[in-house]
């Protein structure tokens, strides 16, 4: 049975189409923010979402780029905004379809068969872990696990590095006990430019990434030469994710040309 998952924040969309298309033999899942609709990607792994993009929370656009951060389920659009802009720039985020409001349900059930037929790689996992580190792409979150093998929490541990709890710089932040002979975890806090830069490596595993696409993807093409910004930022990254930033053995160098994510 297909499932599908319905974003809408009006009450009677998501309740008329939720009877049709269990009518029509779908399995239906619906959220009314784009919060809720990222963590029930996550949670549900549906086949064809159905997105609308005026919800309280944030534009639909953002919730494409957060889904596109960790799967390639068809999206189809049902909004009422009509522009060319808003179509444009739904489609270039990575929406499969777009259909404007007020629409027929059978309009709706043939684009759903269409995108469908398309598929999308599914069986991807908003989960990725490497080392220490546990990356969240549906919930944009990012925590390191520490062992605590005698409980105490001082700024720097024995070979020299920030030791968890401290604080410093603000990057790290306690989510766990911390309780002697207790594996701790915290979470780090990124940029948004640091998340963006994480997001793209991690979702290409072993996969070489080169500086132009990276430079496009989160800065924007006019960036596209600007290799330094390249630099500078996966230091930052390294240092707060990899157990020995100047020997990384995750986010790797390729000189000259890119970078590679290695789990």
């Amino acid at each position: 049975m297909t499932r599908v998952l319905i974003v809408d924040d009006e009450p009677q969309i998501l309740r008329a189409m939720r009877i049709n298309l269990r009518a029509r033999g779908y399995e239906v899942v619906v959220a009314d923010t784009g919060a809720g609709a990222l963590s029930a990607a996550a949670s549900a792994v549906p086949d064809i979402v159905i997105l609308d993009l005026g919800l309280p929370d944030m534009d639909g656009v953002e919730v494409i780029h957060g889904l596109r951060g960790w799967t390639r389920v068809p999206i189809v659009i049902l909004s009422g905004r009509a522009e060319s802009r808003d179509k444009v720039g739904a489609l270039d985020a990575g929406a499969d379809d777009y259909i404007t409001k007020p629409f027929g349900i059978d309009e709706l059930l043939a684009r759903l068969r269409a995108v469908a037929r398309r598929g999308g790689e599914q069986g991807a996992s908003p989960i990725v872990r490497f080392g220490r580190v546990t990356v969240d792409l549906a919930a944009h979150r990012v925590t390191r696990a520490w062992p605590a093998a005698d409980g105490t929490d001082g700024p720097l541990g024995a070979d020299g590095r920030v030791s968890p709890g401290s604080g410093a710089g603000g990057d790290v932040g306690d989510v766990g006990d911390g309780a002697a002979g207790e594996e701790r975890v915290d979470e780090v806090h990124l940029t948004k430019t640091e998340w963006g830069l994480l997001r793209v490596l991690v979702s290409h595993p072993g996969k070489l990434v080169t500086q132009r696409q990276l430079l496009t993807e989160v800065w924007g093409a006019r960036y596209e030469t600007e290799t330094h910004y390249l630099r500078t930022y996966l230091n930052r990254l390294r240092q707060k994710l990899e157990d020995d930033p100047a020997r990384p053995r995750h986010l790797l160098t390729e000189p000259g040309m890119g970078y590679r994510f290695q789990p």
